[in-house]
């Protein structure tokens, strides 16, 4: 199952509240004055499980309109390539055959970069960890967790390293009958990705961009940065912080989206190492240039657990991160926002 937003945009205009379909600005009726300048134009179309939202600050209704319907296109595309949930997706017959022919390039470029998170974090991150996801799943399905067995017969099929890109980038193979991969931990930051680049090619400016994680570029307004609201991972009505983009990516994972036990102890992200959930961090919310990276640093973050986490984004070129573990207590590094007043 994907790891949906687990944050509210911080928006006067509200995308959340915005309708399916594009281009939603009306115009003025005959007799009024239409006001000059840049104005908002909010989009919105279906994907990876959720309602993906555009909101574009332009000056041309109809550049913003083929603008966001560029950057919806795209970050559809993504769900096409990567999902779960259909059987002709890339990801589903690589899991089912365990060999992809003519790979996409889209999927390539995100394997290679959970190549790189998963040699960064010694493992901590890792694909391949579907069998856990799908062992814990069958097992709810029937009111209990996996037994020993079960759980160590799918610990068993996790290995990074038993993902391999041929030399001419023609084929994609699992090294073992029963791997299979997820790249939910990627797609929706990396479709933050590729709407902005939609956005750029179309000359837009300012966009607030959310497909499950957020990404933005310019401001909502001269006046104001775009920002989004960071909720508590203990109550869904509550904002721990709200962060001003400054023009970067913004991801959350936490252990109370998808959960197998109400405890929070068992849910949808996986220790490789333990075959089971990370038992520290109750959420992790990372701030980095790409959605890309902030969606895989989060999910990675989770499972290294408080000072493993603070100690590799040290080492990384513009990438903030605020920790909240299973008791409340916080962590921020240094430029992350601070907490509301």
């Amino acid at each position: 199952m994907k790891r949906r937003t687990f944050m509210a945009s911080g928006l006067g205009l509200g995308i959340a509240a915005a309708g399916l379909g594009w281009g939603l600005h009306r115009p003025a009726s005959p007799g009024t004055v239409q006001r000059s300048g840049p104005q908002s134009f909010i989009g919105a179309d279906l994907a990876f499980g959720t309602t993906i939202t555009i909101e574009v600050v332009h000056d041309n209704q109809r550049e913003a309109e083929l603008a966001i319907h560029d950057a919806l296109a795209a970050a559809k595309q993504v769900d096409r390539l990567m999902t779960l949930h259909r059987a002709d997706s890339q990801v589903a017959i690589l899991n089912r055959t365990g060999i992809l022919q003519q790979p996409d390039p889209h999927v390539l470029q995100v394997l290679e970069a959970a190549r790189q998170l998963s040699r960064l974090t010694d493992g901590a991150f890792d694909i391949t960890v579907q069998p856990l996801w799908q062992a814990f799943s069958k097992a709810a399905a029937a009111g209990r967790l996996p037994t020993d067995d079960e759980s160590r017969t799918a610990q068993a099929l996790v290995d990074w390293h038993g993902v391999s890109v041929s030399a001419t980038a023609q084929e994609v193979a699992l090294a073992r009958p029963g791997m299979a991969i997820t790249l939910n931990g990627l797609a929706q930051g990396y479709a933050v990705d590729l709407a902005r680049a939609a956005l750029d090619a179309r000359g837009i400016r300012h966009a607030l961009l959310d497909t499950g994680e957020f990404g933005a570029r310019g401001r909502s307004s001269a006046q104001h940065a775009w920002t989004v609201g960071i909720r508590d991972p203990r109550d869904a009505q509550a904002v721990t912080s709200v962060v001003p983009m400054q023009g970067r990516c913004v991801a959350t994972s936490g252990d109370y989206q998808t959960v197998f036990t109400p405890d929070f102890v068992h849910h949808h992200i996986f220790d490789p190492a333990s075959g089971d959930s990370p038992v520290e961090l109750a959420s992790v919310t990372v701030m980095a240039p790409t959605g890309l990276q902030a969606d895989g640093l989060s999910t990675a973050l989770m499972v290294v657990g408080a000072r493993q986490a603070l100690a590799l984004v040290a080492t990384l070129a513009d990438v903030d991160v605020l920790l909240i573990d299973k008791r409340g207590q916080q962590w921020r590094s240094a430029q992350f926002a601070l907490p509301p007043a």
